[in-house]
């Protein structure tokens, strides 16, 4: 191969940073090798850049500006990381055979010792949250950071990678190679249930700022952007109950009791029911839930149907007879923060004319005592852009509600992961969605939580589904966007 290679890697430690260098300079490809740190370092077979930040906007223009090869290698995770036997060759051979503008690898990861195989996902359309796993390496072709100087992102101090990569994606195709070329040295060793909500802390606030710009700016480039404000639903019909909650469950029998109760002490000027739909409990759950249904307290559902996951048991509560004109969601052991909680949520439908209500929660432990990130309002869903940031992040908030009849339209997918992200997807797109701030409802952590510790394999399933389903909505706005405006530019700047 005569095409070659520039490698831009981050700073760790003196130790592991110098091996990373010498692998990389074992690589007949490489032509220069460059470690970005806040401070001089003396290193050997390399020229050390101080910046201040490794994923600002003006790093990735530096790079830029020093890249002289037909590729950049780069690395710019703080953490130590090594190279794999012929790596290199590897991205730029299949980089060559696909045309891609970047190219990303399988991983080997390293954790107190032990080495365990770490494989990511593929790219798609709908793979806009900023914190899709890539790997420790990315590999870019010359054009890409050529096409990024041109970029309007001076000031950006965190986004600037996110914003290299969505600019790759719009130049073709994304291509993961399904090989373990590298290793990463991982040092944060928490449980999947408490990185996930990392970037909900307040700490976080302006890097997600940020991110939504970037994100807000790529939608406007493919033409996937929504633009405020957003239609208002129509709330008619005729509903025996004006609010019905709905309460999916399978095996909460140290929970579901709690729940149950927090419903029944709303306090409400409205005829409000609950439904419960048991999906084959083998616990204690079902009696629990029988005892309070033959006090006429609730109703209680055994699906015919053995195939249902979460989203089919909703199905089976949205149509049922008794439902009422709004929906809210309870999960079996979560609880309603006070007896206030279904007028709010009730009162927010009528005071916006929306179709979905989102609230904000408070998150505990079993015992229901505070722990981080505490409340979370999701605060990056914004009247004016929350239906396009919502591409973005994983979720958006708690507790969901929704306005019966537009969501008997849609249906809900019956899945037991995501069918609420989808729900709301769908509906941001069509309708507008309100938000309660304070937060009525409270989380509960805990082992038997479905995200509570998740094995790679079921972590990448999760991320591969709300990937998926963000693709479909992207491709409905980019078609609803061309039948609104065919004749040219969807949009004009304002």
């Amino acid at each position: 191969m005569s095409l070659s290679v520039d490698c831009f890697l981050v700073y760790s430690d003196h130790s592991s940073t110098q091996k990373l260098v010498d692998q990389c300079r074992e690589s007949s490809l490489v032509n220069r090798v460059y470690v970005l740190a806040q401070n001089q370092h003396r290193l050997n077979n390399c020229e050390v850049v101080v910046v201040e930040e490794n994923n600002s906007c003006s790093t990735i223009r530096l790079i830029a500006k020093m890249l002289h090869a037909e590729f950049a290698l780069l690395a710019l995770d703080n953490l130590a990381v090594e190279v794999g036997q012929g790596a290199i060759e590897r991205l730029v051979q299949v980089a060559e055979f696909t045309d891609a503008p970047m190219v990303y690898a399988d991983y080997m990861e390293s954790k107190g010792g032990v080495l365990s195989p770490y494989p990511v996902i593929d790219y798609q359309l709908g793979s806009l949250r900023d914190d899709f796993n890539f790997g420790p390496v990315r590999f870019y072709r010359s054009e890409v950071l050529k096409a990024f100087r041109y970029e309007n992102y001076e000031t950006l101090k965190y986004a600037g990678s996110y914003a290299l990569r969505l600019r790759a994606s719009r130049m073709g195709e994304l291509v993961h190679i399904p090989e373990y070329l590298f290793t990463k040295v991982e040092t944060d060793t928490r449980a999947s249930g408490e990185k996930q909500f990392d970037y909900v802390k307040a700490s976080a606030r302006e890097r997600q700022l940020e991110m939504e710009q970037v994100c807000t700016a790529h939608l406007r480039e493919i033409g996937a952007l929504l633009i405020a404000p957003f239609p208002e639903a129509i709330l008619s019909g005729d509903f025996e109950n004006e609010a019905t909650v709905i309460i999916p469950v399978r095996n909460r029998v140290k929970t579901i009791r709690d729940a149950i109760v927090s419903v029944l002490i709303q306090k409400t000027s409205f005829k409000f029911n609950l439904i419960v739909v048991d999906n084959y409990s083998t616990d204690g759950t079902s009696k629990i839930l029988e005892e309070y249904a033959s006090q006429g307290k609730l109703i209680h559902i055994i699906p015919e149907r053995k195939d249902l996951g979460i989203g089919g048991c909703w199905n089976e509560a949205l149509f049922h007879p008794e439902c009422g004109k709004f929906i809210v969601q309870l999960d079996s052991d979560d609880l309603y923060i006070n007896e206030n909680t279904l007028q709010t949520i009730v009162d927010k439908f009528y005071e916006e004319n929306c179709a979905m209500v989102v609230g904000s929660y408070r998150m505990t432990n079993f015992n229901l005592e505070e722990i981080p990130p505490g409340v979370v309002d999701h605060r990056e869903w914004t009247d004016d852009n929350g239906p396009n940031n919502a591409l973005r992040i994983n979720g958006l908030g708690a507790p969901r509600a929704f306005y019966t009849p537009i969501l008997r339209d849609i249906r809900v997918p019956n899945v037991s992961y995501g069918e609420d992200y989808a729900l709301g997807l769908a509906i941001s797109g069509k309708y507008k969605i309100g938000r309660v701030y304070q937060p009525v409802y409270l989380c509960r952590r805990w082992d038997d939580n479905t995200d509570a510790s998740l094995d790679v394999a079921k972590m990448n399933s999760h991320n591969l589904y709300k990937d998926r389903i963000r693709t479909f909505e992207l491709q409905s706005r980019m078609q609803n966007n061309k039948k609104a405006d065919p004749g040219k530019a969807w949009l004009d700047e304002n």
